[in-house]
């Protein structure tokens, strides 16, 4: 018998009667049928359906079964086993020695005891008999679990009939109830039961937690059954005591032996900051970059090849090369807003493409891991402003200070690399990186809610948006003329205005706007940048819709990100043409190759910046090896290796050379280099008890992405300030809010979040609920929200200074998972939530 085997029977009943006869008809397994990699034990499950009624005046009727395979119960991994059985034995309910061999009479008994030692005097026995048998079918039970031995002279499986667990759910109940009984003599239930003596009885409520619903609770006791040598030490039992000291011995006992290694299904934990395949050498220096390069050579090749050759293979390398560019060149675009700001026009958005372009290409042309994205970051805006504060409180030239701080950055990153610091990463476990992901996430949420607060400020509660109506003429119109006039002159001037406000805008306009009552600009811009998240999201999840067909799905998912920033971008440059909005800035006299004269620097100041080179290249460190780690993870099933020191050592050569030139430094990026792997990625999705899980089966492991979109983002700079500057402030923010949302799905720390706001009844079916009891769970969320919250502070601080620390407080996340969460929850526990 077949993992899934279906049976579809016509049944002819006698009034009181089993069947008398039975008509089989064998079925191929159609798309509900259990996934392979889960049908792992010899239990099975057995639900009965009834499809219809034929009234021929013999009481005919269809019924449609299904045997389904259920893996065994983990006495040792899964927590809620040995806790099913502490729950029975505090109340436990057992009748021996029954002498009925009839369902009816034995089912009925074992109900009736139910209500003795019920609390809930409402208990309905008709509900729990309606539950457990099928309608209309006589005595057929609905839903069983019976154990199955391989036949391997027959081939299939044969029942294993001398025990049978019947389950059902009720609404009459408020706990579950759990009833054994065993019979004096065997008894025939009916087809597969025709020996049985031992029945276990699982009521369960309807709204029940997933690890304590009928069938996890019936696979509990159902495992301790299995066994035919317990099952013959519960014959000789007299006693319900004695019986109850077997059941608790045999409980422990699976906890032992499915305990040891030889036993477990699952991989150990490995870090996949565990760098193998290098040999023990008498000098270490260098070791880790020969390994890299070992490990990564042989298949430079295949990482070309791979971006052309392959099913759907250059559908999803445009699509990627796509989303590449714009998750890039948008938030360049504002990050050189920032730091022209900041840097009183030193560096601009020009300078930030260029480093954008030539990060990006060096890096997947000699980069290990091609599939991380180099950017530059919030974090790195704000070192900039710190050295350009520093310069202007003792007179220093930023071009100077920026170049000894990037330099001392790229030396230490070099140390790093040839002393094979990322080995220590190893220490670092998945808690740390989904905190730092969920920081990150927070970081371009607060940017985007940030410009919105500021253009409600300017706009919608200008000074002149106060004013009385009656007294406010905003176009200082006197007579009806001028009030007919108005408007043409309006539409003309703002078409005028989106052509050239982005290369000159004259002071008195510059002053008209900011007195001028813009609330129109204020809910456009909620709109547009609502709008981008809205569309980018509903395309992204447009798979899970049951419209068009799957590969036009697919291929809408692939594109949300260009389509809806193109679309708001439409929206509001075309459709609300008359709404001024206010494009970024951009200086076109941008000197961009600049040769920074260190020279001129003081003694003092190329001191000072060794130390802010130091702290810099903690922030780096932690950011390129999370960002590689999380590139890396088990989970994206990657086949050619990581390259953690030769990555490092190539990102220092970079931003070495762009110190020099006084452009913006740049380092691997989250969410971005995560989303990079999920853009080149076939997706599965599994539905397991009404829950929907994406698990990756394959990534294209391709350069062709990187060099292509970051060639585009090199062009761009052709683009300012058309067309770049049609794309609204807004437009910038509302992606800065779908990348952050995006870079949650699959983030288990943002999962166990939602738990502690989710009804227990609809908690997934995940490995760490099954393992780990419900309050330990919750203690490491709350724990791993405290360290958030720590980094937030320091991180969002509007003290700058107080912002350097944020790298060291990074790396003191280690030691915390390491030594301090162990003496709250034990190991055991910390490996099913925090392993990959």
């Amino acid at each position: 018998m077949s993992d899934t085997e279906e049976e579809v029977q016509v049944v002819r009943r006698r009034e009181n009667g089993p069947p008398v006869d039975q008509l089989h008809l064998l079925t191929v397994p159609g798309d509900d049928a259990p996934q392979p990699g889960r049908l792992n034990g010899p239990i099975l499950r057995h639900s009965v359906y009834s499809i219809s009624g034929i009234p021929d005046g013999e009481d005919v009727s269809l019924l449609h079964t299904k045997f389904e395979a259920l893996p065994v119960k983990d006495f040792s991994a899964e927590v809620r086993a040995s806790r099913d059985v502490e729950s029975y034995l505090k109340d436990a309910t057992l009748l021996l020695d029954l002498h009925e061999t009839g369902m009816q009479e034995i089912v009925n008994i074992m109900l009736n005891r139910v209500i003795k030692n019920q609390d809930n005097p409402e208990f309905d026995i008709g509900e729990a008999k309606a539950s457990l048998y099928t309608a209309d079918s006589g005595l057929l039970l609905s839903k069983t679990i019976q154990g199955t031995v391989a036949n391997s002279e027959m081939g299939g499986v044969d029942f294993d009939q001398s025990w049978l667990c019947m389950m059902c759910d009720v609404t009459s109940i408020a706990k579950r109830k759990v009833v054994i009984a065993r019979l004096h003599t065997p008894a025939n239930l009916g087809a597969n039961c025709q020996e049985v003596t031992f029945i276990v009885l699982i009521l369960t409520p309807t709204k029940e937690k997933t690890t304590k619903n009928y069938l996890e609770t019936g696979r509990t006791f159902a495992t301790l059954f299995m066994d035919l040598e317990f099952r013959h030490s519960l014959l000789s039992i007299t006693d319900e005591d004695e019986f109850i000291r077997l059941l608790q011995a045999r409980a422990r006992q699976l906890v032992v032996e499915q305990g040891h290694p030889e036993h477990r299904k699952s991989l150990p934990n490995v870090s996949v900051f565990d760098v193998d395949g290098e040999t023990k050498a008498r000098c270490p220096i260098g070791q880790g970059l020969l390994g890299d390069l070992k490990r990564r050579l042989p298949h430079y090749w295949s990482d070309y090849k791979d971006g052309v050759i392959g099913h759907k293979t250059p559908h999803k390398v445009v699509s990627t090369t796509l989303f590449l560019y714009f998750a890039c060149v948008l938030p360049n675009i504002a990050f050189g807003m920032l730091n022209s700001d900041n840097t009183d026009g030193a560096i601009g958005v020009k300078k930030i493409l260029f480093s954008q372009c030539f990060g990006g290409v060096v890096f997947a042309v000699l980069g290990g891991q091609p599939l991380i994205v180099l950017l530059t970051t919030a974090p790195l805006a704000l070192y900039t402003k710190i050295i350009y504060t520093i310069c202007e409180d003792f007179h220093l030239d930023f071009h100077a200070m920026f170049a000894a701080t990037g330099l001392w950055n790229a030396f230490f990153l070099l140390l790093y690399a040839f002393f094979n610091t990322s080995k220590m990463m190893r220490w670092s476990s998945r808690s740390t990186e989904e905190i730092f992901s969920v920081f990150i996430t927070f970081a371009f949420s607060a940017d985007a809610i940030k410009d919105t607060i500021k253009d409600f400020d300017n706009n919608y509660h200008a000074k002149a948006c106060k004013v009385q109506p009656d007294t406010t003429n905003v176009y200082n119109t006197t007579d009806q003329t001028t009030v007919i006039t108005t408007p043409t002159t309006t539409v003309l001037t703002t078409v005028v205005s989106n052509l050239t406000s982005a290369i000159n805008s004259s002071l008195n306009d510059e002053h008209t706007k900011e007195h001028a009552c813009l609330r129109e600009n204020s809910v456009l811009f909620l709109l547009l940048m609502l709008g981008t998240v809205w569309c980018g999201l509903t395309l992204l999840n447009f798979t899970k819709t049951p419209f068009l067909n799957a590969n036009r799905r697919e291929i809408l998912a692939d594109y949300a990100l260009p389509i809806s920033v193109l679309l708001m971008s439409f929206f509001g440059s075309y459709v609300f043409w008359e709404v001024r909005l206010e494009p970024f800035e951009y200086n076109p006299a941008e000197q961009m190759f600049e040769l920074a004269h260190i020279q001129n620097l003081p003694v003092g100041a190329i001191f000072a910046s060794a130390g802010l080179g130091f702290s810099l290249s903690l922030l780096f460190f932690m950011d390129q090896n999370i960002s590689s780690a999380l590139v890396n993870t088990p989970n994206n099933k990657l086949k050619k290796g990581a390259a953690y020191h030769w990555d490092l050592f190539v990102v220092a050569l970079i931003n070495a050379f762009l110190s020099v030139f006084t452009l913006p430094w740049v380092h691997a990026a989250l969410p971005h280099s995560p989303l990079h792997v999920r853009a080149l990625a076939d997706v599965e999705e599994r539905v397991e008890r009404g829950h929907i899980a994406q698990t990756v089966v394959h990534v294209r492991e391709t350069r062709l992405t990187g060099i292509i979109s970051h060639v585009l983002i090199g062009l761009s700079v052709l683009m300012l300030p058309m067309p770049l500057s049609y794309i609204p402030r807004a437009v910038l923010d509302g992606l800065f809010l779908f990348v952050a949302i995006s870079a949650l799905y699959g983030n288990q720390f943002f999962e166990r979040i939602q738990l502690l706001f989710t009804e227990q009844a609809a908690y997934p079916p995940n490995h760490y609920i099954r393992r780990v009891p419900q309050r330990k769970i919750h203690t490491f969320t709350g724990i791993q929200l405290i360290q958030l919250l720590v980094l937030c502070v320091f991180g969002f601080s509007p003290i700058a200074y107080m912002k350097m620390l944020f790298p060291v407080l990074l790396m003191f996340l280690m030691p915390i998972r390491h030594k301090l969460v162990p003496r709250v929850i034990e190991s055991r526990f910390l490996k099913a939530l925090d392993g990959h």
